[in-house]
């Protein structure tokens, strides 16, 4: 019985159309003209694809897009004395595109509509085998709320939970660095001419964005790793994940970054820095200048997409064994030893000790000249 259950699931599983999002970490990095270009591609290959709804906001390079996709017609809605616009979830499933673009996951529907929000209309479309080509912003994710408010002073109302995220066959971030954000912003790229500087005065600061993006690749980034998790179950696969050990020494520390990202880039893994403080590099004890090192290396290996992590620790070996115990870390990277350690390398000594244990564990240890 269990087995015909099991059967009938995979049949089902199969039937569901599969769901791709295009996310960003605010309007105008260019979420839906991505959407759009995907679109031609796939009818430049005889896919069926159609237009369930698209905001283009007037943007030129947006309209100009949306020319030569099919659209399914939208439903007329009488609310409050106003004609609305909204996406025509019947007509979606009658039609029944092998594809369809529909923008603004978050979107509340009017009243009176079927479902209160788009994205349960999307999960309808879904079931009902059509694929879905979708795309929000960051701050509509339900779990990021409260950090979100934290950056920006705003309360997002419309908000889409995370289990419609975990659900996604395919998460796409959209990046772009806040330099590039705010000079579309200012070339009137984003917003009409009279909302630009309201915009850079309330949510298109500088720092909002920088800490937007962070927040969009993390999010990006978490979904990878859950979907590798969860849908490579064999034991003898092991996603990759790199750890960066760094000391407060500045060179060696931005060599090890530097190759440890190429490295994680290659696989297309996450890595972490990792930094343990010993008492004798406590704030109050170690030198100025090295401390605006690490504080230089720390956000180093931020731009360059790790994760960093200090740890206030008495045993070097023993913070990074915990680290990578906790964090199923696969790789350690650490730098070369200085040449008169080697002489001593039968007697007790943290490497000797950290290579040790690591090989115990069949974890890769990678000591980068």
């Amino acid at each position: 019985m269990s087995s015909a259950k099991q059967f009938l699931e995979l049949i089902q599983k199969s039937k569901k159309g599969k769901f791709k999002i295009y996310i960003g970490m605010s309007a105008g990095v260019g979420k839906t003209f991505r959407m759009l270009q995907e679109a031609h591609a796939l009818l430049r290959n005889g896919i069926d694809v159609k237009i369930g709804y698209v905001e283009t906001h007037g943007r030129e390079e947006t309209v100009a897009l949306v020319d030569g996709i099919p659209e399914i017609a939208r439903r007329s809605v009488f609310y409050k004395g106003k004609n609305l616009e909204e996406m025509d979830l019947q007509a979606i499933i009658n039609e029944h595109p092998e594809v369809v673009l529909v923008d603004e996951l978050a979107h509340t529907n009017v009243e009176g509509s079927k479902n209160k929000k788009r994205w349960q209309d999307v999960l309808e479309i879904l079931d009902n085998g059509i694929n879905v080509i979708s795309a929000m912003n960051i701050q509509h994710i339900e779990s990021l709320n409260e950090e979100v408010k934290k950056i920006t002073g705003v309360e997002v109302s419309e908000r889409v939970p995370d289990k419609i995220l975990a659900l996604a066959d395919e998460v796409v971030n959209i990046d772009l660095t806040a330099d590039e954000l705010l000079t579309r912003l200012k070339e009137g790229k984003i917003y009409k001419k009279d909302k630009i500087q309201t915009a850079l005065n309330n949510f298109f600061q500088s720092g909002h964005i920088l800490q937007l993006r962070e927040l969009s690749l993390k999010e990006v980034a978490t979904h990878v790793e859950r979907k590798v998790e969860t849908e490579i179950k064999t034991e003898n696969f092991k996603p990759i994940k790199f750890l960066a050990c760094i000391s407060s020494n500045e060179k060696i520390a931005k060599n090890i970054i530097r190759k440890t990202a190429r490295l994680a880039s290659y696989y297309n893994s996450p890595w972490t820095v990792l930094y343990i403080q010993k008492p004798s590099e406590n704030p109050e004890k170690i030198a100025l200048n090295k401390q605006r090192y690490l504080i230089n290396n720390f956000n180093l290996a931020q731009e360059m997409g790790a994760k960093v992590i200090r740890i206030k620790e008495n045993s070097v070996h023993k913070g990074i064994l915990d680290y990578v115990i906790q964090h199923n870390i696969t790789t350690v990277c650490i730098g070369k030893p200085h040449s008169h350690f080697w002489q001593r390398l039968s007697g007790y000594s943290w490497i000797y000790t950290l290579m040790n244990r690591l090989n115990e564990r069949q974890i890769d240890i990678i000591i980068l000249s």
